[in-house]
Protein backbone atom coordinates (compact mmCIF):
# COMPACT_ATOMS: atom_id res chain seq x y z
CA UNK A 1 0.00 0.00 0.00
CA UNK A 2 1.35 3.55 -1.03
CA UNK A 3 2.11 5.71 2.27
CA UNK A 4 0.04 8.59 2.53
CA UNK A 5 1.10 12.07 1.71
CA UNK A 6 3.34 13.89 4.24
CA UNK A 7 3.63 17.59 4.16
CA UNK A 8 5.98 18.94 6.85
CA UNK A 9 5.84 22.96 8.62
CA UNK A 10 7.82 24.89 10.47
CA UNK A 11 7.02 25.74 13.78
CA UNK A 12 4.74 23.80 17.15
CA UNK A 13 1.70 24.74 15.25
CA UNK A 14 -1.66 23.33 15.92
CA UNK A 15 -2.93 21.84 12.19
CA UNK A 16 -6.12 21.79 10.11
CA UNK A 17 -7.60 19.25 8.63
CA UNK A 18 -5.76 17.38 5.18
CA UNK A 19 -6.44 19.33 2.01
CA UNK A 20 -7.84 18.37 -1.14
CA UNK A 21 -5.55 17.39 -4.19
CA UNK A 22 -6.25 20.41 -5.90
CA UNK A 23 -6.06 23.04 -3.10
CA UNK A 24 -2.64 23.52 -4.46
CA UNK A 25 -0.29 26.57 -3.00
CA UNK A 26 -3.28 28.01 -1.63
CA UNK A 27 -3.05 25.44 1.09
CA UNK A 28 0.35 25.74 1.89
CA UNK A 29 -0.28 29.92 2.78
CA UNK A 30 -2.94 28.60 5.00
CA UNK A 31 -0.94 25.68 6.11
CA UNK A 32 2.40 27.55 7.14
CA UNK A 33 0.69 29.82 9.68
CA UNK A 34 -2.16 27.56 11.02
CA UNK A 35 -1.48 28.21 14.17
CA UNK A 36 -2.71 31.36 13.89
CA UNK A 37 -6.05 30.05 14.34
CA UNK A 38 -6.87 26.36 15.54
CA UNK A 39 -10.23 24.88 16.72
CA UNK A 40 -10.21 23.80 20.55
CA UNK A 41 -13.43 21.45 20.26
CA UNK A 42 -11.73 17.84 18.64
CA UNK A 43 -13.12 14.80 19.71
CA UNK A 44 -10.07 12.54 21.30
CA UNK A 45 -9.72 8.77 20.40
CA UNK A 46 -9.80 6.42 23.77
CA UNK A 47 -6.28 5.16 22.67
CA UNK A 48 -5.25 9.40 22.81
CA UNK A 49 -6.91 9.35 26.22
CA UNK A 50 -4.91 6.52 27.38
CA UNK A 51 -1.76 8.73 26.48
CA UNK A 52 -2.91 12.28 27.58
CA UNK A 53 -0.20 12.97 30.08
CA UNK A 54 2.57 12.06 27.90
CA UNK A 55 1.44 14.33 25.73
CA UNK A 56 0.65 17.05 28.14
CA UNK A 57 4.51 17.10 28.20
CA UNK A 58 5.88 20.22 25.48
CA UNK A 59 8.59 17.33 24.80
CA UNK A 60 5.93 15.13 23.15
CA UNK A 61 3.55 17.54 22.04
CA UNK A 62 2.00 15.79 19.10
CA UNK A 63 -1.67 17.50 19.05
CA UNK A 64 -3.90 16.71 16.46
CA UNK A 65 -6.58 19.81 15.82
CA UNK A 66 -8.66 19.55 12.72
CA UNK A 67 -10.48 22.81 10.88
CA UNK A 68 -9.77 26.56 11.48
CA UNK A 69 -11.01 29.04 13.82
CA UNK A 70 -11.25 32.59 12.61
CA UNK A 71 -11.50 35.87 14.68
CA UNK A 72 -14.80 37.96 14.04
CA UNK A 73 -14.11 39.72 10.48
CA UNK A 74 -12.48 36.73 9.20
CA UNK A 75 -15.22 34.70 6.94
CA UNK A 76 -12.75 32.30 5.31
CA UNK A 77 -9.21 30.85 5.73
CA UNK A 78 -8.06 32.55 2.32
CA UNK A 79 -9.63 35.95 3.80
CA UNK A 80 -8.10 38.08 6.58
CA UNK A 81 -4.60 38.19 7.95
CA UNK A 82 -3.46 35.62 5.43
CA UNK A 83 -3.68 38.10 2.77
CA UNK A 84 -0.84 39.87 4.69
CA UNK A 85 1.64 37.27 3.65
CA UNK A 86 0.94 35.81 0.39
CA UNK A 87 4.29 37.81 -0.26
CA UNK A 88 6.31 35.73 2.53
CA UNK A 89 4.80 32.51 1.09
CA UNK A 90 5.40 33.68 -2.77
CA UNK A 91 9.31 33.85 -1.92
CA UNK A 92 9.61 30.73 0.30
CA UNK A 93 8.19 28.68 -2.26
CA UNK A 94 10.70 30.40 -4.65
CA UNK A 95 13.61 29.46 -2.45
CA UNK A 96 12.14 25.88 -1.87
CA UNK A 97 11.17 25.36 -5.37
CA UNK A 98 14.57 26.93 -6.91
CA UNK A 99 15.91 25.33 -9.84
CA UNK A 100 13.41 22.24 -9.77
CA UNK A 101 13.53 22.01 -13.41
CA UNK A 102 17.15 21.77 -13.40
CA UNK A 103 19.41 18.98 -12.87
CA UNK A 104 20.22 18.35 -9.14
CA UNK A 105 23.31 16.31 -8.38
CA UNK A 106 22.33 12.82 -6.89
CA UNK A 107 23.01 12.55 -2.87
CA UNK A 108 25.77 9.88 -1.92
CA UNK A 109 23.97 6.09 -1.44
CA UNK A 110 23.78 4.71 2.25
CA UNK A 111 25.61 1.49 3.19
CA UNK A 112 24.35 -1.01 1.71
CA UNK A 113 22.74 -3.81 3.39
CA UNK A 114 22.21 -7.57 3.19
CA UNK A 115 18.45 -8.94 2.51
CA UNK A 116 17.81 -9.77 5.83
CA UNK A 117 18.85 -6.22 7.37
CA UNK A 118 17.15 -4.49 4.48
CA UNK A 119 13.68 -6.57 5.43
CA UNK A 120 14.16 -5.42 9.07
CA UNK A 121 15.07 -2.01 8.10
CA UNK A 122 12.02 -1.58 6.61
CA UNK A 123 9.54 -3.57 9.41
CA UNK A 124 11.40 -0.77 11.88
CA UNK A 125 10.94 2.17 9.59
CA UNK A 126 7.58 0.88 9.20
CA UNK A 127 6.79 0.65 13.06
CA UNK A 128 8.59 4.37 13.54
CA UNK A 129 11.21 2.39 16.04
CA UNK A 130 14.52 4.19 14.58
CA UNK A 131 16.59 6.08 16.95
CA UNK A 132 15.85 9.10 14.27
CA UNK A 133 14.60 9.38 10.89
CA UNK A 134 17.72 10.25 8.90
CA UNK A 135 21.11 12.53 9.08
CA UNK A 136 21.66 15.45 6.84
CA UNK A 137 24.95 17.43 6.14
CA UNK A 138 24.40 20.82 4.88
CA UNK A 139 27.33 23.02 3.57
CA UNK A 140 27.28 26.55 1.72
CA UNK A 141 28.00 26.64 -1.64
CA UNK A 142 28.80 29.36 -3.94
CA UNK A 143 26.59 29.73 -6.76
CA UNK A 144 27.18 31.15 -10.27
CA UNK A 145 26.17 34.59 -8.70
CA UNK A 146 28.98 34.46 -6.53
CA UNK A 147 26.90 33.83 -3.12
CA UNK A 148 27.30 30.90 -1.04
CA UNK A 149 24.22 28.87 -0.64
CA UNK A 150 23.12 26.32 2.35
CA UNK A 151 22.64 22.65 0.14
CA UNK A 152 22.77 19.57 1.51
CA UNK A 153 25.31 17.25 0.68
CA UNK A 154 24.59 14.02 2.14
CA UNK A 155 22.06 11.89 3.42
CA UNK A 156 21.68 9.23 5.63
CA UNK A 157 19.97 6.58 5.11
CA UNK A 158 18.79 7.28 1.18
CA UNK A 159 15.06 6.46 1.32
CA UNK A 160 14.69 4.60 -2.04
CA UNK A 161 11.87 2.86 -3.01
CA UNK A 162 9.21 6.24 -3.11
CA UNK A 163 6.81 6.88 -5.58
CA UNK A 164 7.02 10.34 -7.21
CA UNK A 165 4.74 12.65 -5.22
CA UNK A 166 6.54 10.74 -1.89
CA UNK A 167 9.52 11.87 -3.17
CA UNK A 168 8.83 15.41 -4.29
CA UNK A 169 7.21 15.82 -0.41
CA UNK A 170 10.68 14.78 1.03
CA UNK A 171 12.66 16.89 -1.68
CA UNK A 172 10.74 19.72 -0.52
CA UNK A 173 11.46 19.10 3.70
CA UNK A 174 15.16 18.13 3.16
CA UNK A 175 15.75 21.74 1.00
CA UNK A 176 13.59 23.40 3.55
CA UNK A 177 15.85 22.05 6.37
CA UNK A 178 18.83 24.04 4.62
CA UNK A 179 17.01 27.17 6.01
CA UNK A 180 16.80 26.32 9.58
CA UNK A 181 20.70 25.13 9.26
CA UNK A 182 21.71 28.24 7.96
CA UNK A 183 19.19 30.53 8.98
CA UNK A 184 21.03 33.33 8.19
CA UNK A 185 20.43 33.22 4.62
CA UNK A 186 23.26 33.80 1.71
CA UNK A 187 25.66 36.06 3.85
CA UNK A 188 28.03 33.09 4.27
CA UNK A 189 32.18 33.36 3.21
CA UNK A 190 35.23 31.03 4.03
CA UNK A 191 36.24 31.15 7.78
CA UNK A 192 39.45 30.46 10.04
CA UNK A 193 37.71 30.64 12.92
CA UNK A 194 33.86 29.55 13.99
CA UNK A 195 33.02 28.45 17.32
CA UNK A 196 30.41 25.31 16.71
CA UNK A 197 27.00 25.77 18.52
CA UNK A 198 24.14 23.42 18.99
CA UNK A 199 20.42 23.82 18.22
CA UNK A 200 17.00 23.03 17.62
CA UNK A 201 13.60 23.11 16.14
CA UNK A 202 10.24 21.53 15.37
CA UNK A 203 9.27 20.29 12.09
CA UNK A 204 5.23 20.38 12.51
CA UNK A 205 2.49 17.86 9.97
CA UNK A 206 -0.56 18.79 8.74
CA UNK A 207 -2.46 15.58 11.02
CA UNK A 208 -0.68 17.71 14.02
CA UNK A 209 1.94 15.17 14.58
CA UNK A 210 5.82 16.62 15.07
CA UNK A 211 9.67 15.80 14.22
CA UNK A 212 12.28 17.62 15.78
CA UNK A 213 15.26 18.73 13.84
CA UNK A 214 18.63 18.99 16.06
CA UNK A 215 21.63 20.72 14.40
CA UNK A 216 25.18 21.29 14.99
CA UNK A 217 27.05 23.85 12.88
CA UNK A 218 31.11 23.39 12.85
CA UNK A 219 34.11 24.16 10.94
CA UNK A 220 35.87 21.02 9.64
CA UNK A 221 39.57 20.52 10.83
CA UNK A 222 41.90 21.91 7.92
CA UNK A 223 44.21 25.15 6.93
CA UNK A 224 42.94 28.18 5.65
CA UNK A 225 39.79 29.74 5.27
CA UNK A 226 36.89 27.11 4.95
CA UNK A 227 33.31 26.56 4.84
CA UNK A 228 30.96 25.66 8.32
CA UNK A 229 28.88 22.53 8.05
CA UNK A 230 25.65 21.63 9.94
CA UNK A 231 24.59 18.14 10.77
CA UNK A 232 21.11 18.13 10.91
CA UNK A 233 19.19 15.11 13.00
CA UNK A 234 15.59 14.20 12.43
CA UNK A 235 13.57 12.84 14.93
CA UNK A 236 10.49 11.73 16.62
CA UNK A 237 12.38 12.02 19.64
CA UNK A 238 12.30 15.60 21.83
CA UNK A 239 15.53 15.33 23.79
CA UNK A 240 18.16 18.07 23.27
CA UNK A 241 20.62 16.95 25.65
CA UNK A 242 20.74 12.90 24.51
CA UNK A 243 21.26 14.85 20.67
CA UNK A 244 23.85 16.98 22.00
CA UNK A 245 25.84 14.29 23.45
CA UNK A 246 25.01 12.38 19.88
CA UNK A 247 26.45 15.50 18.15
CA UNK A 248 29.69 15.32 20.48
CA UNK A 249 30.51 11.96 18.87
CA UNK A 250 29.43 13.34 15.62
CA UNK A 251 31.92 16.14 15.99
CA UNK A 252 35.15 14.08 17.36
CA UNK A 253 34.77 11.46 14.12
CA UNK A 254 34.63 14.27 11.70
CA UNK A 255 37.84 15.53 12.83
CA UNK A 256 39.34 12.72 11.67
CA UNK A 257 37.40 12.02 7.87
CA UNK A 258 33.43 12.27 6.84
CA UNK A 259 33.55 8.51 6.70
CA UNK A 260 34.13 8.16 10.18
CA UNK A 261 30.43 9.46 11.21
CA UNK A 262 27.94 6.97 9.43
CA UNK A 263 28.71 3.67 11.00
CA UNK A 264 28.56 5.74 13.94
CA UNK A 265 25.39 6.84 13.18
CA UNK A 266 24.46 3.31 11.20
CA UNK A 267 24.81 1.63 14.72
CA UNK A 268 22.64 4.68 16.07
CA UNK A 269 20.14 3.97 13.96
CA UNK A 270 19.58 0.40 14.31
CA UNK A 271 18.97 0.81 18.13
CA UNK A 272 15.41 1.61 19.71
CA UNK A 273 15.66 4.90 21.60
CA UNK A 274 15.00 4.28 25.28
CA UNK A 275 12.48 4.98 27.79
CA UNK A 276 12.75 7.85 30.08
CA UNK A 277 15.04 6.68 32.76
CA UNK A 278 16.61 4.13 30.44
CA UNK A 279 20.12 3.77 28.84
CA UNK A 280 20.95 2.44 25.17
CA UNK A 281 24.60 1.53 24.84
CA UNK A 282 26.39 1.93 21.13
CA UNK A 283 29.55 0.16 20.39
CA UNK A 284 31.90 2.84 17.86
CA UNK A 285 34.89 2.33 16.79
CA UNK A 286 37.30 5.68 16.69
CA UNK A 287 40.90 5.67 15.47
CA UNK A 288 43.79 6.29 18.55
CA UNK A 289 40.90 4.89 21.23
CA UNK A 290 39.81 1.91 19.59
CA UNK A 291 36.51 0.35 20.51
CA UNK A 292 33.98 2.29 22.52
CA UNK A 293 30.89 2.10 24.51
CA UNK A 294 28.81 5.17 24.23
CA UNK A 295 26.07 5.33 26.34
CA UNK A 296 23.08 7.24 25.93
CA UNK A 297 20.40 7.97 28.51
CA UNK A 298 17.04 9.75 28.53
CA UNK A 299 15.97 11.90 31.83
CA UNK A 300 13.57 10.50 34.12
CA UNK A 301 11.26 13.04 33.56
CA UNK A 302 10.06 12.91 30.28
CA UNK A 303 8.55 16.55 29.96
CA UNK A 304 12.11 18.13 30.72
CA UNK A 305 14.28 15.95 28.88
CA UNK A 306 14.17 18.79 26.03
CA UNK A 307 14.59 21.95 28.15
CA UNK A 308 18.23 23.25 29.73
CA UNK A 309 17.45 26.08 32.26
CA UNK A 310 20.64 27.00 32.99
CA UNK A 311 20.87 29.12 29.12
CA UNK A 312 17.31 31.01 30.45
CA UNK A 313 18.46 31.93 34.11
CA UNK A 314 21.66 33.09 32.33
CA UNK A 315 20.50 35.56 30.19
CA UNK A 316 17.85 36.62 32.33
CA UNK A 317 17.35 37.20 35.97
CA UNK A 318 14.93 35.93 37.75
CA UNK A 319 12.34 38.96 37.82
CA UNK A 320 12.71 39.01 34.55
CA UNK A 321 11.97 35.25 33.69
CA UNK A 322 9.01 36.22 35.96
CA UNK A 323 7.81 39.13 33.58
CA UNK A 324 8.46 36.78 30.39
CA UNK A 325 6.78 33.55 32.07
CA UNK A 326 3.37 36.48 32.73
CA UNK A 327 3.43 37.45 29.30
CA UNK A 328 3.76 33.73 28.25
CA UNK A 329 0.97 32.70 30.16
CA UNK A 330 -1.36 35.26 28.88
CA UNK A 331 -0.21 34.04 25.24
CA UNK A 332 0.88 37.58 24.25
CA UNK A 333 3.44 38.01 20.82
CA UNK A 334 6.75 37.25 22.10
CA UNK A 335 10.33 37.93 20.35
CA UNK A 336 13.87 36.77 21.79
CA UNK A 337 16.69 38.77 20.13
CA UNK A 338 20.57 36.81 20.57
CA UNK A 339 23.45 36.56 18.52
CA UNK A 340 23.68 32.72 19.22
CA UNK A 341 21.44 29.86 17.51
CA UNK A 342 21.59 27.49 20.74
CA UNK A 343 20.65 30.54 22.57
CA UNK A 344 17.69 30.91 21.29
CA UNK A 345 16.22 27.63 20.62
CA UNK A 346 17.17 26.73 24.51
CA UNK A 347 15.43 29.75 26.08
CA UNK A 348 12.52 29.33 24.06
CA UNK A 349 12.05 25.99 25.27
CA UNK A 350 13.10 26.19 28.71
CA UNK A 351 10.02 29.06 28.69
CA UNK A 352 7.36 27.13 26.83
CA UNK A 353 8.34 24.37 29.84
CA UNK A 354 7.63 27.08 32.79
CA UNK A 355 3.68 26.39 31.15
CA UNK A 356 3.81 23.08 32.21
CA UNK A 357 0.90 21.32 32.62
CA UNK A 358 -0.24 23.50 30.14
CA UNK A 359 0.91 23.77 26.57
CA UNK A 360 1.46 26.44 24.60
CA UNK A 361 -0.98 26.53 21.55
CA UNK A 362 -0.09 29.12 19.29
CA UNK A 363 3.07 29.67 16.84
CA UNK A 364 6.38 28.64 18.03
CA UNK A 365 9.72 28.85 16.02
CA UNK A 366 12.55 28.85 18.11
CA UNK A 367 15.00 30.04 14.93
CA UNK A 368 13.32 32.34 12.12
CA UNK A 369 15.39 32.24 9.15
CA UNK A 370 15.71 35.12 7.48
CA UNK A 371 13.28 34.46 4.80
CA UNK A 372 10.26 33.88 7.06
CA UNK A 373 11.00 37.25 8.93
CA UNK A 374 7.57 38.66 8.07
CA UNK A 375 6.24 36.34 10.50
CA UNK A 376 6.81 38.83 13.12
CA UNK A 377 3.55 40.42 11.35
CA UNK A 378 1.30 38.26 12.23
CA UNK A 379 -1.48 39.60 14.84
CA UNK A 380 -1.59 36.37 16.54
CA UNK A 381 0.39 35.07 19.65
CA UNK A 382 3.61 33.80 18.57
CA UNK A 383 7.15 32.63 20.43
CA UNK A 384 9.73 33.31 18.09
CA UNK A 385 13.79 33.36 17.87
CA UNK A 386 15.33 35.91 15.88
CA UNK A 387 19.45 36.75 15.27
CA UNK A 388 20.29 39.58 16.30
CA UNK A 389 21.19 41.04 12.67
CA UNK A 390 17.54 40.77 12.07
CA UNK A 391 16.03 42.30 14.77
CA UNK A 392 15.75 45.44 12.88
CA UNK A 393 13.39 44.11 10.68
CA UNK A 394 11.70 41.91 13.65
CA UNK A 395 11.19 44.60 16.18
CA UNK A 396 9.30 47.11 14.13
CA UNK A 397 5.96 46.17 15.62
CA UNK A 398 3.28 47.03 18.51
CA UNK A 399 1.82 45.53 21.11
CA UNK A 400 4.39 42.87 21.77
CA UNK A 401 7.40 41.74 23.97
CA UNK A 402 11.35 41.69 22.65
CA UNK A 403 13.56 40.07 24.85
CA UNK A 404 17.20 41.08 24.57
CA UNK A 405 19.04 37.77 24.88
CA UNK A 406 22.29 38.74 24.26
CA UNK A 407 25.87 39.96 26.25
CA UNK A 408 26.65 43.27 27.01
CA UNK A 409 23.12 44.30 26.28
CA UNK A 410 21.73 47.98 27.12
CA UNK A 411 18.19 46.74 28.23
CA UNK A 412 17.11 43.78 28.39
CA UNK A 413 12.76 44.31 27.53
CA UNK A 414 13.78 46.28 23.93
CA UNK A 415 9.87 46.49 23.76
CA UNK A 416 6.79 46.02 26.19
CA UNK A 417 3.64 46.25 27.27
CA UNK A 418 4.36 48.16 30.74
CA UNK A 419 1.96 45.57 32.74
CA UNK A 420 4.60 42.77 32.59
CA UNK A 421 5.39 42.96 36.11
CA UNK A 422 1.93 43.04 37.88
CA UNK A 423 0.26 40.31 35.64
CA UNK A 424 1.10 37.46 38.33
CA UNK A 425 -0.82 38.14 41.32
CA UNK A 426 1.94 39.49 43.86
CA UNK A 427 1.96 36.77 46.57
CA UNK A 428 2.29 33.88 44.27
CA UNK A 429 4.87 36.15 42.20
CA UNK A 430 6.72 36.35 45.46
CA UNK A 431 6.87 32.65 45.90
CA UNK A 432 8.06 31.91 42.82
CA UNK A 433 11.13 34.52 43.55
CA UNK A 434 11.62 32.71 46.75
CA UNK A 435 11.42 28.99 45.59
CA UNK A 436 14.23 29.86 42.35
CA UNK A 437 16.54 31.25 45.30
CA UNK A 438 17.18 27.95 46.06
CA UNK A 439 19.42 27.97 42.65
CA UNK A 440 22.81 29.63 42.03
CA UNK A 441 24.92 30.47 38.74
CA UNK A 442 26.47 27.44 39.33
CA UNK A 443 23.61 25.56 39.97
CA UNK A 444 23.84 21.89 37.87
CA UNK A 445 21.29 21.26 35.18
CA UNK A 446 20.07 18.55 37.49
CA UNK A 447 20.18 21.01 40.33
CA UNK A 448 17.90 23.31 37.91
CA UNK A 449 15.32 20.26 37.04
CA UNK A 450 14.46 20.04 40.64
CA UNK A 451 14.47 23.77 41.56
CA UNK A 452 12.80 25.45 38.48
CA UNK A 453 9.56 23.02 38.28
CA UNK A 454 9.18 22.95 42.47
CA UNK A 455 9.05 26.81 41.48
CA UNK A 456 6.67 27.57 38.89
CA UNK A 457 4.00 24.04 39.35
CA UNK A 458 2.80 25.12 43.13
CA UNK A 459 1.82 28.63 40.66
CA UNK A 460 -1.39 26.42 38.62
CA UNK A 461 -1.58 24.24 41.30
CA UNK A 462 -2.89 27.19 43.18
CA UNK A 463 -4.50 29.21 40.56
CA UNK A 464 -6.48 26.52 38.86
CA UNK A 465 -5.90 23.49 40.62
CA UNK A 466 -9.35 23.15 42.12
CA UNK A 467 -10.46 22.81 38.52
CA UNK A 468 -11.88 18.62 39.05
CA UNK A 469 -14.23 19.63 41.40
CA UNK A 470 -15.99 21.70 38.79
CA UNK A 471 -15.93 19.32 35.68
CA UNK A 472 -19.36 17.45 36.09
CA UNK A 473 -20.45 14.64 34.78
CA UNK A 474 -24.24 13.43 34.13
CA UNK A 475 -22.82 9.74 34.32
CA UNK A 476 -19.39 7.65 34.90
CA UNK A 477 -19.02 7.17 31.34
CA UNK A 478 -19.98 10.27 30.40
CA UNK A 479 -18.65 13.33 28.69
CA UNK A 480 -17.87 16.07 31.54
CA UNK A 481 -18.95 20.02 31.20
CA UNK A 482 -16.65 22.30 32.99
CA UNK A 483 -18.25 25.22 34.98
CA UNK A 484 -15.92 28.18 34.19
CA UNK A 485 -18.15 30.69 36.28
CA UNK A 486 -18.20 28.70 39.76
CA UNK A 487 -14.72 28.04 39.29
CA UNK A 488 -13.95 31.19 38.86
CA UNK A 489 -16.27 32.28 41.59
CA UNK A 490 -14.22 29.84 44.05
CA UNK A 491 -11.01 31.43 44.95
CA UNK A 492 -11.28 33.62 47.85
CA UNK A 493 -8.11 35.68 46.78
CA UNK A 494 -9.12 38.84 44.73
CA UNK A 495 -5.97 39.41 42.47
CA UNK A 496 -5.49 35.57 42.09
CA UNK A 497 -9.13 36.06 40.91
CA UNK A 498 -8.23 38.69 38.17
CA UNK A 499 -5.79 36.57 36.87
CA UNK A 500 -7.73 33.30 36.80
CA UNK A 501 -10.50 34.94 34.94
CA UNK A 502 -7.82 36.48 31.84
CA UNK A 503 -5.86 33.51 32.00
CA UNK A 504 -9.25 31.12 31.83
CA UNK A 505 -9.80 32.45 28.08
CA UNK A 506 -6.34 31.41 26.83
CA UNK A 507 -5.96 28.58 24.08
CA UNK A 508 -3.68 26.50 26.31
CA UNK A 509 -6.21 26.44 29.34
CA UNK A 510 -9.17 25.89 27.20
CA UNK A 511 -7.31 22.79 25.47
CA UNK A 512 -6.45 21.33 29.19
CA UNK A 513 -9.89 21.83 30.30
CA UNK A 514 -11.50 20.12 26.89
CA UNK A 515 -8.97 17.49 27.37
CA UNK A 516 -10.09 16.79 30.81
CA UNK A 517 -13.86 16.82 30.04
CA UNK A 518 -13.24 13.93 27.88
CA UNK A 519 -11.03 12.21 29.93
CA UNK A 520 -12.82 9.05 31.05
CA UNK A 521 -13.85 9.03 34.66
CA UNK A 522 -12.06 6.16 35.94
CA UNK A 523 -8.70 8.14 34.54
CA UNK A 524 -9.27 10.71 36.74
CA UNK A 525 -6.49 11.98 39.22
CA UNK A 526 -4.07 10.22 37.61
CA UNK A 527 -2.06 12.71 36.06
CA UNK A 528 1.44 14.24 37.08
CA UNK A 529 -0.53 17.29 37.79
CA UNK A 530 -3.19 15.82 39.52
CA UNK A 531 -0.95 13.83 42.09
CA UNK A 532 0.59 17.03 42.73
CA UNK A 533 -2.50 18.66 43.52
CA UNK A 534 -3.32 15.83 45.95
CA UNK A 535 -0.05 16.08 47.72
CA UNK A 536 -0.10 20.04 48.05
CA UNK A 537 -4.31 19.27 49.02
CA UNK A 538 -2.38 16.64 51.95
CA UNK A 539 -0.23 19.12 52.95
CA UNK A 540 -2.38 21.92 53.23
CA UNK A 541 -5.10 19.66 55.26
CA UNK A 542 -1.68 18.54 57.75
CA UNK A 543 -1.04 22.44 58.26
CA UNK A 544 -4.75 23.14 59.09
CA UNK A 545 -5.06 20.59 62.11
CA UNK A 546 -1.63 21.46 63.48
CA UNK A 547 -3.20 25.40 64.12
Amino acid sequence: MTAPRRTWTFSSMRSKSRPSPDEGEHYFRRRLFSSFRSDRGEQRSEEQEDDIDKRRAFSDGQIKINKGVFLPGEEQPDMGTMKRFSTLFSSFRGKINKDRTGKEPDLPASTELSSIEEKAKEQRYASGQFFFEYLVVVRPKKTKDGIYEPQIIYQFPKKDGMVRFQKEEEEKTLKALTLFCFPEGVNWAPLTEYSSETFSFVLTDVDGTRKNGYCRRLLPDGKGARLPEAYCIISNLACFGLFSKIFDEVEQRRKFSMAMIYPFMQSLRESAFPAPGHTVNIKSFIPERGTEIISLTRPTDSWLEHVDFRTLFKCLSDEEVLQVFAATVLERRIIFIADELGTLSQVIHAVAVLLYPFIWQHTLISIVPEILIDVVMAPTPYLLGVQKSLADQATDQTELLVVDLSEGRKETFIKCMGDEDTILPHKLKDEIKQALSAKNENSSLEELNRVVPEAFLPFFIKTVGHYSKYIVRNGKDQRGEFKRINFCKAIESKSTRRFVKTFVQTQMFDLFIQEMEQRPASQDGTGLFDKKIAEYQKRMKEKAKKI
